[in-house]
């Protein structure tokens, strides 16, 4: 983890528009430390485009993306991001987790120990000297996760992390994202599949036509949805 906490963070009145068409916002929402947040909504709801906005790879159009910390060097050490389909180096698996803690400066004995732990804990220990480029989905996908898990981010996002993936390669995925969460770091997660929402959440975030139209904790959000759109989306009648 970060030294200095980069935590709360705090949207405010965010907007992200193109060629004067609002893609996402208003949205107004705080973000806590050591919680697991996930981002609901049907396709096109702005959740993928909130998180690049929060990781700060697109710039908003109004707004604010205010993190606890301002030094734009703990910003970059408290914080990284995995997408839908891994983006891995043409070498080992090993060698992408090595490579991505070399980038932050980490020496060579704290390097081969924290790339070690982080393939164990994703299950890739057997598999860390296969090239990344040949694994299959879903240990690419876990590969990304331990090449972010070993950086020990404060907050780690996730844009669709099983949405491309089969059933059992998707559920591996998922139980080395709840050690992620237990070993501290904080989740904020999209996803369109309720069931995962369900089984990994403390709160939800709803998005629907670009707007935060419900928040809550899990428990509330699936019992008592606030809003008729939320409410629509879990008996599966909103799709946009």
């Amino acid at each position: 983890m970060s030294a200095a906490s980069i935590l709360p963070l705090s949207i405010r009145g965010l907007r992200y528009e193109v060629r004067g068409e609002r893609l996402l916002g208003p949205v107004d929402v705080e973000l806590g430390a050591g919680r697991r947040t996930v981002v609901l909504g049907p396709n096109g709801a702005g959740k993928s485009l909130l998180l690049r906005l929060m990781h700060g790879l697109l710039r908003p159009t109004a707004g604010a993306v205010e993190w606890g910390a301002t030094d734009a060097a703990a910003l970059r050490r408290g914080q990284a991001m995995v997408f839908d389909r891994a983006v891995l180096l043409r070498r080992s698996a090993r060698a992408n987790v090595e490579y991505a803690l070399a980038l932050r400066g980490v020496g060579g004995a704290e390097r081969r120990e924290r790339t070690g732990a982080a393939l164990e804990r994703t299950g890739l220990s057997a598999i860390a000297e296969r090239s990344a480029r040949a694994l299959s989905a879903g240990e690419q996908q876990r590969l990304a996760l331990a090449r972010a898990w070993a950086l020990r981010p404060e907050v780690l996002l996730l844009d669709e992390p099983t949405g491309a993936l089969d059933p059992a390669a998707a559920r591996l995925v998922e139980e080395s994202i709840l050690e992620i969460a237990a070993d501290g770091t904080t989740i904020v997660m999209t996803t369109h599949d309720l069931a995962l929402g369900r089984r990994v959440a403390d709160d939800i975030w709803f998005l629907h036509k670009g707007l935060l139209n419900d928040r809550a904790p899990a428990e509330t959000f699936f019992a008592q949805p606030a809003t008729v759109e939320a409410e629509a989306f879990q008996r599966g009648e909103l799709t946009w």
